[in-house]
């Protein structure tokens, strides 16, 4: 009896919840312990596979579309600026240093992609799109205001370039995470917002500095800009974020000899897309193939014509590959720069200014998806892209000066010899795409090449 009572004892004992009691130490049960809060899980690098359509991933193309129109459609404007400089009614300066201004405003919308790249990958995407979107606008209200040379330089070429890399890489590398098989088309319809915009401003620019002059004209063109950033800052939304800091430049790239060498091959191509984008106006004036009205207009054609050049490359990049359909249109646009010597009246002049705009836009919309495609991680997509267009940015900057260099001043200009100079690098750069294409390099081989 005495042990059963013993055995029930302890039973209670052990089946008794213990208590804390400050002055003996005796520590709380577990069975009283709150159950430990669980710290936050760090954003994942993989959220899943893309959701490769629907609403929101289509408002990311939406939203991309506008920001290309701000930029390289703001961009691809730069010929009526240049033929408008050319006439000597706002300051006189040479045709080089007219390049200048061009040039510096596209390689700096590629050389801040090395900070916009790994600040885009922190998950500073509205950030990004804010200081950009204020950049922009800044820079043309400024512009208005302007009555000399370097008053231009800095506004144009540096404030407003400037701004467009904030926005430029973040969209190239946003749009790539909501798609997987259907990126080339994605991609390609974002980037038609470029040739909108490059079809829109031109037509807008010229007529009002007809009307109202350049001041207002400048300004109609800044609230446009205005306008339109409302759409992006409302729909764009970030999928994939870096798990942690990461450096502004991946070293590693430049062991990735299919990386390093798609770089130089659009280094070399953007040398003559920008010789065609700035001078493809002013040609046609300086040579008396067209009157200045309808030479205003053929930027706008140029880039009218670079619309289906955008989209459907990239619908077709996804069904054969992305290089398959880089290299050989790269090719084919090289031998349009050396049609531009056959040209003699205005009908050829539009014609061929349809047909090269058509293949000028697979410089701009194919790039980042080859970025993409050879980038293993893709939560380095950002810093990558960045990287990749900030080192091609060169040819940018290379291009217009070296092209009025060669065009030189005395009449008449050296037409000849510039085309040539165009032709010739962007063939050498679909040389180059060949080589890709045919390198025997895991990377480049476990896509649709």
């Amino acid at each position: 009896m005495a042990s059963q009572v013993a055995q029930n004892r302890m039973s209670q004992e052990e089946t008794a919840p213990a208590h804390h009691d400050s002055s003996n130490g005796v520590k709380q049960s577990d069975l009283e312990k709150p159950a430990p809060a669980e710290p936050p899980a760090p954003p994942s690098t993989s959220p899943g596979p893309p959701p490769n359509g629907g609403l929101v991933a289509w408002l990311q193309v939406v939203g991309g579309f506008v920001l290309f129109f701000n930029t390289w459609g703001m961009l691809s404007t730069f010929p009526v600026f240049q033929t408008y400089y050319e006439s000597g009614e706002l300051f006189e300066a040479s045709s080089a240093n007219i390049s200048w201004i061009g040039s510096i405003q596209c390689f700096l919308l590629q050389l801040t992609g090395l900070i916009s790249g790994p600040v885009y990958d922190r998950g500073y995407l509205r950030l990004l799109l804010l200081a950009g979107s204020f950049l922009v606008v800044f820079g043309l209200m400024m512009l208005s205001l302007c009555t000399e040379y370097w008053q231009a330089l800095l506004s144009q070429a540096f404030c407003v370039g400037i701004g467009a890399g904030l926005l430029f890489v973040p969209t190239v590398s946003l749009i790539p995470t909501w798609f997987s098989t259907r990126i080339g088309l994605a991609v390609g319809l974002a980037s038609s917002g470029s040739s909108l915009g490059g079809v829109i401003y031109p037509i807008v620019l010229s007529r009002l500095i007809a009307q109202v002059g350049f001041p207002w004209a400048v300004r109609s063109v800044a609230f446009i800009a205005l306008a339109t950033f409302v759409l992006p800052l409302a729909v764009l939304r970030m999928r994939v974020r870096a798990p942690r800091p990461r450096a502004v430049v991946d070293w590693s790239a430049f062991r990735d000899a299919p990386f390093m060498l798609f770089t130089l091959a659009v280094l070399v191509v953007f040398i003559g897309q920008t010789v065609l984008l700035f001078y493809v106006s002013f040609y046609p004036a300086n040579r008396g193939l067209t009157d200045s009205g309808l030479a205003f207009y053929v930027a706008a054609i140029f880039n009218a014509g670079s619309t289906l050049g955008r989209i459907l490359p990239n619908a077709l990049s996804d069904r054969i590959g992305v290089f398959n359909t880089m290299a050989p249109l790269t090719l084919l646009m090289g031998v349009a720069l050396f049609c531009f010597l056959a040209v003699r009246n205005a009908a050829g002049m539009v014609v061929i200014a349809v047909f090269a705009g058509f293949l000028s836009g697979v410089v701009i919309a194919l790039p980042p998806v080859c970025f993409r495609v050879l980038t293993e991680n893709k939560a380095m997509i950002g810093t990558r892209v960045g990287q990749g267009f900030a080192i091609a940015g060169l040819g940018l900057l290379l291009a217009g000066p070296s092209a009025g260099t060669i065009l030189g001043t005395a009449e008449p200009l050296d037409w000849t010899r510039l085309w040539v100079y165009a032709g010739a690098t962007v063939c050498a750069s679909s040389l180059i795409l060949f080589c890709l294409r045919l390198m025997k390099s895991g990377l480049v081989l476990k896509v649709k090449c």
